[in-house]
């Protein structure tokens, strides 16, 4: 009984923390490209910069992030310093932003901005999900329910942004800012490691080495993994890029269709939000492996269904299996790399697989997708994304080697 109040109590700061640094990532995420145009007055190619420096600086961060994330295991010292960088969020895009573009010019700007975002959100995420990954472990909490807070963090901003935005442009930073700041309190004062418990991850005295690292490289199933990573989840993102485009074709107005897509997405993220909690239990059961190939087989019928469907009720049914994709991958890539990997690793097992390769295919496939929605269209680009999706989970479920461990963390919040 004493040990289930101790762990209740090393859980509820968790969600709190997912909550403060996902915020920042959401209202910035969201709201960016509107400041950029209305207030420092940015055209979309030098807007684009700021956002290329962000996917191709997340490929130097990631795989560093996720070294020394395996390096420190349970300290705290690089979550701070991306905690800290984005408390200053606020006061770089007030006081720094502006001079930086009258003084130079938009190229140097959006370098910087870029360099300077993608060092707090790009390369930052992983950092903050590794180490309260490893958390869950130690405090035998899942993973999952933490990561909630996360998605409460996307309802909420989207909900608190815009307002913000029409009051005070700059408002939304300094949102982001408070945020970041109430993350490094949890961090430091709230968010408690079960030492007792820690050598479920791994001996904090048993350094990594590039040796390590090296040797991931030769491991068949790491490739597999990120292979499957680079063909369903970055085609996940890719799709999405564009999707509000297409569902307007089927409406007679733009309002019409964005008062349907606005509707859509949230009780999408709803939908998130619920099945966060029994997820984890459902992966315990049918694995981590099984887990990932029914995400990659959902995400190509969601795909090839919205290019073959007839009408925008289709279309609302299968954009809300987004509900479903994201609970599962989050999950079970999670679990999948503690069964499958040795976990002194895993950070950068992490880094390298789900985050590092999916950027670069990313980056690849969304100039290609652009041109296929030109060239071709959006039905027949979704139909060979579509199609690319379900070969690569085939691939997966033919060369994934199966998890390891099954039931990893089992406690309840209770």
């Amino acid at each position: 009984m004493e040990t289930s109040k101790q762990n209740k109590g090393m859980f509820w700061s968790f969600p709190i923390s997912h909550f403060s640094y996902f915020f920042i990532w959401a209202i910035v995420a969201g709201y960016l490209t509107l400041w950029l145009e209305q207030v420092a007055k940015l055209n979309g190619s030098q807007a684009g910069i700021i956002f290329s420096m962000m996917a191709a600086m997340s490929l130097i961060f990631q795989p560093i992030f996720g070294y020394f994330s395996d390096r420190l295991v349970m300290k705290k010292t690089l979550v701070f310093i991306i905690l800290g960088a984005g408390a200053l969020i606020g006061p770089y895009f007030q006081w720094l932003f502006m001079p930086i573009l009258d003084e130079t010019n938009s190229f140097v700007v959006a370098i910087i901005t870029g360099i300077y975002l993608s060092f707090v959100l790009n390369g930052g995420v992983s950092v903050i999900e590794q180490y309260i990954q490893r958390a869950s472990v130690t405090n035998h909490f899942e993973f999952g329910h933490s990561r909630i807070g996360g998605s409460v963090a996307g309802a909420v901003a989207a909900f608190v942004g815009g307002r913000l935005f029409l009051w005070q442009p700059n408002s939304i930073f300094w949102a982001a800012t408070v945020t970041a700041l109430i993350a490094i309190i949890m961090f430091a004062f709230f968010d408690k490691i079960n030492d007792d418990n820690s050598t479920h991850i791994a001996d904090a005295s048993e350094k990594i080495s590039m040796r390590d690292v090296r040797h991931i490289f030769k491991l068949r199933n790491f490739w597999v993994l990120g292979i499957f990573y680079m063909g369903a989840s970055a085609l996940y993102d890719v799709f999405d890029q564009q999707f509000v485009i297409f569902f307007q074709t089927f409406f007679h107005s733009v309002s019409a269709a964005t008062t349907v897509y606005s509707n859509t997405t949230t009780i999408q993220m709803f939908i998130e939000m619920i099945l966060m909690i029994p997820m984890p239990y459902l992966i315990n059961k049918i694995g981590a492996r099984n887990g990932l190939l029914i995400y990659g087989f959902i995400t190509a019928l969601r795909i090839i269904g919205t290019a073959l469907a007839p009408n925008w009720i289709f279309i609302v049914v299968l954009r809300l299996l987004a509900g479903f994709e994201m609970p599962l991958v989050l999950i079970s890539i999670m679990k999948y790399i503690a069964g499958s990997f040795d976990n002194k690793l895993y950070a950068t097992v992490y880094a390298l697989a789900a985050n590092f390769m999916k950027q670069v295919s990313v980056f690849a496939f969304s100039a290609l997708a652009g041109n296929f929605y030109d060239s071709l269209g959006f039905q027949t680009t979704y139909l060979i994304m579509g199609s690319f999706v379900l070969v690569v989970t085939i691939f997966a479920a033919i060369f994934l080697e199966k998890d390891r461990i099954k039931n990893q963390t089992t406690v309840s919040m209770e």
